[in-house]
């Protein structure tokens, strides 16, 4: 089997100086890619911060660079891409993994606690990848992987915050891919579940020790890479079992002949088909398919 590599290639990871964002730094450097090393250094374990793991890369034999910009401002995003222009000469690949937990249910949630985890995971992406995607537009060609959670496509209590940020993001996708498709450039996002130490006393101890961060490394890297051809997907992975999720859509039900109002009374006696997800396809493979509230397809 071809090994894939990434020489001539430079990526940015960001949220790169510990936990899942520093493997992927790693495992690209070690296959030959120049690396912008992101994290602001914070958190309750500064052991690994992004000048630490510069140094690893360095000792391997591999080229970085340290970025202790924050994600959360358009002038972080542009310094951040502006070290990899001014080290490396381009932006190949980015990886936007940079994150932070302010858990707290709905109803005590502060507002800054709302807005500092929207800052770094939803603007953040934005912050990071507008200026990316310039240089990549420009070189026709690009691999993004953003990062989601479980917690927003199904829900964690205590994480609404977080969970609104993720499912954010994943909007930036499906939107950003039908932008850049023209331009080769191909975006995709993961929902790792990792023991790390944002998710320090989540999980049991003995769960933690299965779910480690490198075990989500393969797909990321493989999705990074110029063999990967598809763009817009979602997968989720934990523990080396990596899956496709995607937004479904049902068969659903017509009502009436559109010349005429249709009632409540008329929803409740279809509800069941109208709510039904039996042989749901997902929703790219629905599409073209409103008119006049009628499927296309002939389904």
């Amino acid at each position: 089997m071809k090994s894939i590599t990434f020489k001539n290639r430079v990526a940015i990871v960001t949220g790169a100086g510990e936990g899942i964002g520093r493997e992927y730094a790693l495992d690209l450097a070690k296959r030959g890619a120049k690396v912008v090393v992101n994290d602001i250094g914070q958190g309750p374990d500064q052991k690994r911060t992004a000048k630490m793991v510069v140094n690893e890369i360095k000792k391997a034999g591999g080229r970085a660079v340290a970025s202790l910009d924050s994600v959360a401002t358009m002038k972080g995003g542009q310094n951040i891409v502006d070290t990899a222009m001014d080290h490396f000469g381009r932006v190949d690949i980015l990886i936007n993994n940079a994150g932070i937990l302010r858990d707290k249910t709905f109803m005590k949630m502060s507002e800054k606690e709302w807005d500092d985890v929207i800052a770094v995971h939803l603007k953040g992406t934005f912050c990071v990848t507008q200026p990316a995607v310039k240089i990549m537009k420009e070189n026709r060609y690009g691999r993004i992987v953003f990062t989601a959670s479980s917690s927003g496509m199904y829900g964690n209590f205590g994480q609404s915050n977080y969970g609104a940020a993720k499912m954010g993001i994943i909007g930036i996708m499906n939107t950003l891919k039908l932008e850049t498709d023209k331009y080769h450039i191909k975006i995709n996002t993961v929902a790792p579940n990792a023991a790390t130490n944002m998710t320090r006393g989540v999980f049991p101890e003995e769960v933690a020790r299965r779910i480690k961060p490198e075990f989500n490394t393969p797909l990321v890297t493989f999705l990074c890479s110029q063999e990967n051809q598809i763009s817009g997907m979602i997968f989720t992975m934990s523990a080396g079992w990596f899956a496709r999720s995607a937004m479904v859509c049902g068969k659903g039900a017509c009502i009436g002949n559109t010349k005429r109002p249709i009632t409540a009374e008329e929803v409740k006696k279809n509800f069941e088909q109208i709510k039904s997800l039996e042989n749901a396809l997902p929703y790219e493979h629905c599409g073209q398919i409103y008119s006049l509230g009628r499927p296309l397809t002939g389904r």
